[in-house]
């Protein structure tokens, strides 16, 4: 076939993930393609040159990516690397469009056929290419992770001979993926958990994890979200109302962990100055939408900030990449089980299917033009029903259907889809 596929180092210093791992580099060049990465394209993924040239590929520089049929990423190519990449060039990485007009346009004019992973559809097929599960999941765990460094006492009940230690109070603001994966991960620290969600799913998900659930059911709370399991933006009176129940609730907190993020929109405020001032000093809050504005009044994008009653604020950003041995291991499996479904095995060459639904679901540009429904038209057609989670935070899709028992178990992640198909934890 003589096709190839680069895998660049990533250009953002922040940025520690890479696109392909051994293993999938195995199973590219099974697929036929002549595969180049980068040197040390996986440094900070512990993935060394040696190791990718094990698994059959060339190690190369950045000016391989002009000789690339498909370049294989993690963030959307910067303006540099597009005047390198030829024109009809596949390029497929979280492409995080929303808010970034200006760069999904020079992706169509530089000719290439952009893939947004994050907008991959929660369908049975699909599940292997979740990025946003995949990350969120890993997100999730880092957070209460992130959370227990920070807090100087132990998360779990120690009763010693000397007096006993009470477990930590932790509340998770947001039950998706990666709140369920928070979830999971407290409760094995032995931390008492609370959490709340907009939709009424997720109860039983929540308690089947071992933790309580808590939100205002009234009959808005019973119809909050899509028809696609997404989280809908609830009413100003709804709001106020979570509000003070929370307000309350948050004022008795060691920990909270905040994952929630409307799709293509800003993350929703749910942590006031007021409710960070009622905590006891101490306490930690880790804000895992921070890089979409922050769920917590006072986050800051890359700092944590200790507030003047002695709260720590926790806004680290790309959460994934602060497990990016494992992120990476993950994401290059999605990236993998994406582009197989476009490769003619036959023929041993790559064959896009512009009618898969996969294709049509995550194109955004193609042939000169931005092809996606919500970009190609987003100046006369404000959305309504969003197709997926913005990239950068990879958070909790705060949205998806997992079934309950996913984020708690390993084996969840090789069983059937929830009874929408919808979800992976």
């Amino acid at each position: 076939m003589g096709q190839t596929i680069f895998i660049p180092r990533e250009l953002d210093p922040n940025e520690p993930r890479v696109a392909a791992s051994p293993e999938t580099v195995k199973r590219l060049a099974g697929l036929g393609f002549d595969v180049i990465v980068e040197k040390g394209a996986g440094q900070g993924s512990r993935i060394t040159d040696q190791d990718f040239a094990g698994a059959g590929a060339s190690i190369g520089s950045a000016g391989d990516a002009g000789k690339a049929d498909v370049v294989l990423k993690v963030r959307r190519p910067t303006d540099a690397e597009l005047k390198a990449y030829k024109s009809g060039a596949v390029v497929i990485a979280i492409m995080d469009p929303y808010g970034n007009d200006a760069a999904v346009a020079a992706m169509a004019k530089a000719g290439i056929t952009a893939f947004s992973m994050e907008f991959m559809p929660r369908i049975t097929r699909a599940q292997s290419m979740d990025v946003l599960s995949s990350q969120a999941n890993l997100a999730g765990y880092q957070a209460v992770i992130d959370a227990a460094a920070e807090y100087d006492r132990a998360l779990p009940m120690m009763m010693t001979a000397a007096g006993t230690v009470p477990a930590a109070k932790t509340f998770i603001m947001g039950v998706g993926v990666a709140g369920l994966q928070a979830i999971a991960t407290a409760r094995r620290l032995g931390a008492v958990v609370t959490a709340t969600d907009v939709r009424p799913a997720v109860k039983e998900q929540v308690q089947s994890l071992g933790a309580k659930f808590l939100a205002v059911e009234d009959e808005e709370f019973k119809a909050a979200e899509t028809a696609g399991g997404y989280a809908k933006e609830m009413s100003k009176e709804y709001q106020a109302k979570q509000a003070a129940l929370t307000a309350e609730h948050i004022a008795k907190q060691d920990i909270v962990i905040t994952t929630a993020l409307i799709p293509g929109r800003p993350a929703p405020k749910l942590v006031s100055a007021a409710m960070v001032a009622s905590m006891k000093p101490g306490s930690v809050i880790v804000d895992l939408a921070v890089e979409r504005g922050g769920n917590v009044e006072g986050a800051v994008p890359g700092k944590v900030v200790t507030t003047q009653n002695g709260v720590k604020i926790v806004g680290h950003l790309n959460v994934p990449g602060r497990v990016a041995a494992s992120a990476s291991l993950l994401y290059a499996k999605n990236l993998y089980a994406f582009l197989e479904t476009m490769v003619d095995k036959a023929a041993k060459a790559l064959a896009v299917k512009r009618d898969d639904e996969l294709v049509k679901a995550t194109m955004l540009t193609d042939a000169g033009q931005v092809v996606h429904p919500n970009f190609a038209k987003a100046a006369e057609q404000p959305r309504t029903e969003p197709a997926a989670i913005p990239a950068t935070t990879m958070v909790a899709d705060a949205s998806a259907k997992p079934a309950a028992k996913k984020a708690a178990t390993k084996k969840a992640a090789a069983k059937s889809p929830s009874s929408k198909s919808e979800g992976t934890a």
